[in-house]
């Protein structure tokens, strides 16, 4: 984990994506779409169907590096409202197992209006906390600090000859856009105009290595 400031806070970001607040000794995650690959099956598309286990696993993994007891998750947790009716039983204990031991909450995004479910934690439509917004997606014209997912920004890069893609958060004074952690999700381009429409000025890509933070500018 790195650590970088925002809106006077410390966090520390993760090389898959998510946010670790020692202050709040909490986690903050977006856009897990669990139970995507089930989702896909019911029109046809089969993919391997073990994505919830796999984000789910890495989640818990962070869960216990960070020592976290309050978790976040900033929308489009599941890939539609009846993803949790889908797990199957290994990943429906795991995040059981979770949602009753942390302080959880389930920001809902746009995929998952109306949770049919969502195996402990509560909802919201966001949260403020230290004068911070969390939300699923980015409001332009919010005048306060502000986290989000929606986008799952990745970096493209054209280096030596090939082509290099790595999640990233996207950046500026008062906005945070979250890359997303799930392990079945695509991502849009880091310097694709609604992306930079949202956070405004002085924009900046965020990719966490093992030892740093690399910042890329990104052009309005």
């Amino acid at each position: 984990m790195v650590p970088f400031s925002f809106a006077g806070e410390t966090f520390f970001a993760t090389v898959d994506g998510a946010l670790f607040w020692p202050e709040q000794r909490a986690l903050l995650v977006a856009d897990l779409h669990l139970e995507k690959a089930s989702w896909f099956a019911r029109i046809g598309q089969f993919l391997p169907p073990y994505d919830s286990h796999a984000t789910l696993t890495a989640l818990q993994a962070q869960v216990e590096r960070t020592g976290a007891t309050r978790l976040f998750c900033l929308g489009d947790s599941f890939h539609d409202r009846f993803g949790c009716d889908r797990l199957p039983a290994e990943a429906r204990e795991l995040l059981i197992s979770l949602t009753s031991r942390l302080d959880w909450t389930w920001i809902v995004g746009n995929h998952d209006p109306g949770f049919a479910g969502h195996c402990g934690g509560r909802l919201a439509e966001e949260v403020a906390i230290c004068g911070i917004v969390l939300r699923h997606e980015a409001v332009r014209d919010e005048p306060r600090p502000e986290m989000s997912g929606h986008f799952h920004p990745k970096l493209r890069l054209h280096l030596k000859g090939r082509n290099v893609s790595r999640r990233c958060f996207v950046a500026s004074p008062t906005k945070l856009i979250f890359p997303a952690f799930g392990s079945l999700t695509g991502g849009l381009d880091a310097h694709h105009p609604e992306i930079l429409g949202n956070v405004g000025n002085g924009a900046a890509a965020l990719v966490p290595v093992s030892d740093r933070l690399l910042r890329f500018p990104l052009a309005a």
